[in-house]
């Protein structure tokens, strides 16, 4: 048996770590909102991943910039859009859930602060792990994401 170069012992020694911290850990991705004036609500749009290999749930989020957050799925019936409180989104094992236009969204209630294009609304997501993500809502002028209506990333 030959002895492995040390340059590829430290490479393994290094990538080890990465993987076991990816494993079971949730990632949000894409995290954006539209302008909305203060004392108003705001909206959350992005994409949940769930990395590990057991399903969680998504069971609260918070923010500074608003007196509290709801999570809400819209659905439409009969012509009729409706939306209805969220109080847990359940997250697949190596599975995504988007968070969109018609669909699950954050509901920003009571915003302590105007939201403009180019600024980033705080939240943090807490979930039944007991993981904690933190990210940073993009506001965007249009009506998609960063990067997909022109506005900056």
């Amino acid at each position: 048996m030959k002895p492995l170069p040390i340059a590829l012992l430290l490479a393994l020694a290094a990538a080890a770590p990465a993987a076991l911290a990816a494993s079971g850990s949730m990632e949000v991705v894409r995290p954006w909102s539209r302008p909305a004036a203060a004392g108003t609500n705001g909206v959350g749009y992005m994409v949940v991943v769930n990395h590990g290999h057991a399903a969680d749930a998504l069971e609260k989020v918070e923010s500074p910039i608003a007196a509290r957050v709801e999570m809400h799925a819209s659905s439409m019936a009969g012509g009729i859009m409706t939306m209805r409180r969220m109080d847990r989104i359940p997250i697949p094992a190596g599975g995504r859930v988007t968070f969109g236009p018609g669909a699950y969204h954050l509901m920003l209630v009571g915003l302590t602060r105007t939201l403009k294009a180019g600024d980033e609304a705080p939240v943090t997501l807490r979930f039944a792990s007991g993981a904690k993500v933190a990210a940073r809502l993009a506001v965007t002028a249009g009506l998609g994401p960063p990067g997909a209506d022109g506005a900056a990333p």
